[in-house]
C-alpha cells in the first residue's frame, strides 16, 4: 500500500461540532441519553487550584475561542474578561446548560484556555520583566503550524509587543515584525551584500535590523552593518549560539560602547536566542529589544480545570451547590477593587466594600445567553491593554 501523508489536525466545523473529544465524554452522553438525564441543568465552573512553581498569578486568556465554541447552542456563559489576572481558586467563567449541550466540549474547551492562558501568562511575565524594553515573539517554530495564528494572538494579548507571523496583520490586525535569517546571510556569502538586499528590497517602512554574528565578532559585524546602512539601521540582532556565546550581556555592552564611539548611538541592541526571564534581567540594562521564542511558546501549564458547582432541582426550582470533593461548591463571582488592591470571592450579588469603602466591581458577567453572544467583544489591542495596565499593580 502506497504511504498516504496527511495532516493530522481538526478544522473549525470539527472542533465545533464535538468531534474533538474524550471518548468517556461520548459514552457519558450516550448513557445520560439513555436514562432521561440529558436535560439535567447543571453550572460549570472554570477555575485553577494551582498555578506553575513561584507563580503569584496568571492571565486568563481564549475567552473569544470559547465563545466560538458555543455560539449558536443553547448555552449560557459568565465570565471574567479576557485578560483578567487571577490567582489560585478564583471563578473565571461559569457555563450554564443542559448536561449533555457542554459535556462533550469539555476536551476542547479546556484546551482552548489552557493553552491561551499558559502562553499569554508566560508572554506578560516576560514584559512585565522586560519593563519598556521591546519584546517580539519569535516563536512560531516551537508549535506546531496549525495554531499559529492563536499562538500569536496568545502571545500578544498576553503583552508582547510585536509578532513575527506573516499573518498577524490580517488574523489579529498587528503589523508582523522580524530581521533576517542566517540563511539569507550565507547564500549571499557576504553579510554586506544581504544588508544591502534587504535595505533595497523591503519598503521603507520596515526596520532594518542586521543580524551580526554569523560569520565574524558581533562588534566587528555590528559596526559593519552601521556603517553600511548608517541612520537606516534601526538596530542590530545578536543571536550567538549557544556553544559558543560567552557573557551575552558583555557582549552587548561592548556591542552598544563600540557603536556609541564611533557615532552610531542610534542603532539598537536587540538579544535573542534561549531568552527566559533569567536572561531578561541580566541583559535588559544593556539591551534595547529582546526576541523571545521558546519561553513563550512552551511555557508551564497553567492547569484550568472545570467541574460542576450547581445543579438545578426542577421540583423546587432552584440551584443546588455541589460538587466532586476537593472543591468549593455553589456559583461564585469575583469582586476586584479596581486597581488590583483587593480581591474579594463570595457569592453572586452581594455588595462588597473596598477598605477604602469604594464598591467592588463584580468580575463575572453574563457575555452569552443560550448561545448568543450579549457583550462587544474587545479588540486585541484592547485585551493586550488590559493586561499591561494590570500589571502595573502585581509583582512577579
Amino acid at each position: 500500500m502506497e504511504p498516504r501523508p496527511r495532516f493530522y489536525i481538526f478544522n473549525e466545523d470539527d472542533i465545533r461540532n464535538g468531534k474533538v473529544t474524550d471518548i468517556y465524554f461520548i459514552r457519558s452522553r450516550q448513557i445520560l441519553e439513555k436514562y432521561g438525564l440529558c436535560d439535567k441543568k447543571v453550572r460549570f465552573e472554570i477555575h485553577a487550584y494551582s498555578l506553575p512553581k513561584e507563580y503569584k498569578w496568571a492571565v486568563y486568556t481564549g475567552l473569544e475561542e470559547l465563545l466560538a465554541l458555543f455560539q449558536g447552542k443553547k448555552v449560557t456563559i459568565y465570565s471574567v474578561p479576557e485578560g483578567t489576572v487571577f490567582a489560585p481558586l478564583y471563578p473565571l467563567t461559569v457555563l450554564e446548560g443542559r448536561i449533555c449541550d457542554i459535556i462533550v466540549y469539555e476536551t476542547a474547551l479546556l484546551g482552548i484556555l489552557r493553552f491561551y492562558t499558559s502562553v499569554s501568562t508566560k508572554a506578560a511575565r516576560i514584559k512585565k520583566k522586560a519593563g519598556d524594553k521591546l519584546v517580539v515573539f519569535f516563536g512560531l517554530r516551537v508549535q506546531h503550524p496549525a495554531v499559529a495564528a492563536a499562538l500569536d494572538r496568545a502571545a500578544y494579548i498576553g503583552g508582547c509587543d510585536a509578532v513575527s507571523g506573516a499573518f498577524s496583520k490580517e488574523i489579529i490586525g498587528v503589523e508582523p515584525r522580524g530581521t533576517i535569517p542566517h540563511a539569507l546571510i550565507i547564500v549571499f556569502g557576504d553579510p554586506v551584500k544581504a544588508w544591502k538586499a534587504f535595505d533595497e528590497t523591503m519598503p521603507p517602512e520596515v526596520p532594518r535590523i542586521a543580524l551580526v554574528d554569523t560569520f565574524y565578532d558581533e562588534r566587528y559585524e555590528s559596526l559593519l552593518a552601521a556603517k553600511t546602512l548608517g541612520d537606516k539601521l534601526w538596530g542590530v540582532r545578536l543571536d550567538t549560539p549557544r556553544s559558543r556565546r560567552g557573557d551575552m550581556a558583555l557582549i552587548a555592552k561592548e556591542v552598544k560602547w563600540t557603536l556609541k564611539l564611533h557615532g552610531y548611538g542610534h542603532v539598537r541592541v536587540m538579544v535573542s536566542g534561549g531568552i527566559d526571564e533569567e536572561e531578561i534581567e541580566k541583559l535588559k540594562d544593556v539591551a534595547d529589544a529582546f526576541g523571545v521564542g521558546t519561553s513563550i511558546a512552551f511555557p508551564p501549564s497553567v492547569d484550568l480545570s472545570m467541574d460542576i458547582v450547581e445543579v438545578f432541582d426542577e421540583k423546587e426550582q432552584r440551584w443546588i451547590p455541589i460538587t466532586k470533593r476537593g472543591k468549593l461548591p455553589g456559583m461564585k463571582q469575583l469582586y476586584r477593587c479596581i486597581p488590583i488592591k483587593e480581591d474579594y470571592i463570595d457569592v453572586p450579588g452581594k455588595e462588597m466594600l473596598c477598605s477604602n469603602g469604594s464598591s467592588a466591581k463584580p468580575m463575572l458577567t453574563k457575555v452569552m445567553d443560550e448561545g448568543v453572544i450579549v457583550v462587544d467583544l474587545p479588540s486585541h489591542h484592547e485585551i493586550r491593554q488590559y493586561v499591561l495596565d494590570q500589571l502595573r499593580y502585581v509583582d512577579l
